[in-house]
């Protein structure tokens, strides 16, 4: 026979999902760490005065090149492969949790943030056409982890579905298996104490209930 109390902890379980790719991870463990998630008009998670920066987190061995990805005040976007840098501008979608990067085309940035009215403001200043632009749409934000989701079925195309985005001094080092577990640590801890409250809440309300009808 089957141990209510087993059934009580299988739904409380905190042991990571394990997967074989990057996409198929964060996929696994969104559904729990979302909830967890701040939005993106929180600019102050992932831009920073003197630029915060993020390190491009990939599955891929042949993958090789140190990429930082900087969203600055004023929405100054750089991107920088192993020192290379090359600017562009990134912007907010009013209303949505949406967010549109930009390569290429100068970066000029003005004003306090990525919104349309800035974007405007910049476009009458005279920049040159971006080179590459790309919807994204946030998946999850902390101050450790910015994941954006690209617009589209980017997995149909044979892309990968996710920008995996660490701040740099949290994640050096750091094999991409090891990132996913340190993001799904933040689960564990906002959670795991409260899960545990609740079982033992429910074993003492059974207890009380048990010797109430003796």
């Amino acid at each position: 026979m089957d141990n209510p109390l087993d059934r009580i902890e299988d739904t409380f379980e905190l042991e990571m999902p394990a997967r074989e790719s990057l996409d198929d991870s964060i996929d696994a463990i969104l559904p729990k760490i979302r909830p967890l998630s701040e939005d993106l008009r929180e600019q102050q998670f992932y831009s920073m005065p003197g630029g915060k920066p993020w390190l491009e987190i990939r599955d891929d061995p042949s993958f090789l090149e140190s990429v930082l990805h900087f969203f600055n005040v004023g929405g100054e976007y750089l991107l920088s492969v192993d020192g290379n840098v090359t600017r562009g501008r990134w912007r907010l979608l009013d209303g949505t949790n949406k967010i549109i990067i930009e390569q290429g085309g100068g970066g000029k940035s003005g004003g306090k943030g990525g919104s349309d009215s800035h974007w405007e403001k910049q476009d009458r200043g005279g920049d040159k056409q971006p080179t590459k632009s790309e919807l994204y749409e946030l998946a999850f934000l902390n101050k450790h982890f910015f994941i954006l989701k690209k617009h589209g079925d980017q997995k149909r195309k044979g892309n990968r579905k996710y920008l995996v985005l660490g701040f740099e001094p949290a994640v050096k080092g750091l094999k991409w298996k090891d990132i996913v577990e340190l993001m799904y640590d933040d689960f564990r801890g906002q959670w795991g104490t409260f899960h545990y409250l609740v079982i033992g809440a429910i074993i003492l309300g059974a207890i009380i209930a048990f010797f109430s009808l003796r």
